[in-house]
């Protein structure tokens, strides 16, 4: 049985720049706190907790002074970085550009939105880091939708702006602006105020037709993620939809000897948060299996 693992899968660019950031910082500090998980990976976030990397929530952060503290990728809104100044921590900023980027352009749409009586609209996983920034940009005035029920918060005689969390699914999107222009017609609106804006990261909408014939090439596919992860959901109901004998896994100890009887093709895949590192121990896994069945 051949066992391969997707040369496209694994760290995003801006998953491991700010791993690196945490790691360049413990190679001289005992330790650094980070403002939730670094990646939605449990067993990177325990390998990191072995260097010197501690998880805090909000709670925490305002009891901390005077130390380092982590900002991992999917950014922060800026009472965050308000409350650094007030108790005197020193921030490592490893936002993604690309967040930081939508962060300005949510920010500016807002201003223009109050000046229009307009609704700024993000199509995103309530209580996401990311989408918590976006929202901060805002006032935290900003919608959240996630299906078509969600759409009922949203005034649609009124000017919409919408945007996307960056890791979310491009055909979710784009049938949410469906949705949304099929609802301001009812509504006797008009499509010029509504304005839909892709703001999904390309090197993670990139991966779909990529892992979809990837997919299609292996008997069965085992994909790696951690279940906290909205880009792992969004990627594994890709390999679902082209290979049925999919299954998605945190880690080895998941794999089952069961799900390759009569394969020979057998292909590895995962998120924009899963390491190699982890992916190769899978394969490991599964080919101590190739010998039993």
């Amino acid at each position: 049985m051949q066992v391969t693992i997707d040369k496209n899968s694994g760290y995003c660019f801006g998953v491991e720049f700010a791993i690196q950031m945490a790691e360049d910082e413990l190679a001289h500090e005992p330790t650094l706190y980070c403002l939730g998980d670094i990646v939605h990976n449990s067993m990177e976030v325990e390998r990191l907790h072995q260097q010197g990397l501690r998880i805090i929530d909000r709670e925490q952060l305002a009891t901390l002074h005077d130390c380092k503290v982590l900002i991992r990728a999917h950014g922060e809104p800026p009472e965050t970085y308000q409350l650094a100044l007030q108790n005197n921590l020193e921030l490592i900023d490893a936002s993604c550009p690309v967040v930081l980027k939508l962060q300005n352009r949510v920010k500016h749409a807002f201003d223009a939105s109050q000046r229009q009586d307009g609704q700024i609209v993000i199509y995103g996983q309530p209580g996401h880091a990311e989408v918590a920034g976006l929202t901060g940009q805002t006032g935290n005035r900003a919608i959240i939708v996630m299906n078509e029920a969600d759409l009922d918060q949203i005034d649609f005689s009124r000017p919409v702006t919408l945007f996307s969390q960056t890791t979310k699914s491009t055909a979710g999107f784009y049938k949410m602006k469906a949705l949304m222009e099929a609802r301001i017609q009812a509504a006797g609106g008009a499509l010029e105020s509504f304005d839909a804006n892709d703001s999904i990261c390309r090197q993670v909408s990139n991966r779909e037709p990529a892992l979809s014939r990837f997919a299609t090439e292996h008997d069965v596919i085992v994909f790696v993620s951690g279940r906290k992860s909205s880009n792992g959901k969004a990627l594994f109901s890709v390999v679902q939809q082209h290979n049925p004998r999919s299954y998605f896994v945190e880690n080895e100890t998941e794999v089952e000897d069961a799900w390759f009887v009569g394969a020979s093709t057998v292909g590895i895949c995962g998120a924009t948060s899963t390491p190699l590192w982890l992916m190769r121990q899978v394969a490991e896994r599964i080919e101590g299996v190739s010998e039993l069945v």
